[in-house]
């Protein structure tokens, strides 16, 4: 990815367990802020607005589990390992190998039921969050029809 996105900001892999490993950036000072981006993008939807919150947080911006240059593991039959429960785990690992023992959360759609689960797994961890964009799936998937799916 184009480091011009995010001038001074740091890229690494972060081994988070059983073989995982998430592609993290980070950068800026202040309260640490998670940022959890959607379904299909990467950590790089934050680029417009990552200096100016690096300027008040210490941003990680990792990307998801089966995401960008994150490890792809292979699905099991029960889909247990793209759950939202371990990819909350996922996130979790870096914040806490980073020094973050509480944090916030700023997530979009996908990354924000990841946020979700964190926060109900992990509520000692997660100070505040916004949640954006997450898509209402019942309802969705009810209204689903090839016209859509097909679009």
């Amino acid at each position: 990815m184009d480091q011009n996105l995010f001038p001074g900001f740091e890229l690494r892999d972060m081994e988070v367990g059983e073989g995982m490993r998430l592609r993290v950036r980070t950068d800026g000072s202040g309260p640490p802020l998670l940022l959890l981006h959607g379904h299909p993008q990467t950590h790089a939807i934050w680029h417009e607005v990552a200096l100016e919150l690096a300027r008040r947080y210490t941003l990680v911006a990792p990307d998801l589990r089966g995401y960008g240059d994150s490890s792809r593991p292979p699905r099991l039959p029960d889909h247990s390992d793209y759950a939202k429960r371990a990819m909350a785990l996922d996130v979790l690992h870096p914040m806490r190998q980073l020094g973050h023992e509480r944090f916030d959360v700023l997530a979009h759609d996908h990354g924000a039921r990841v946020a979700h689960r964190l926060a109900a797994d992990h509520a000692e961890a997660v100070g505040r969050m916004v949640l954006l964009d997450i898509a209402p799936t019942l309802a969705m998937y009810e209204q689903t029809n090839e016209t859509f799916a097909r679009a």
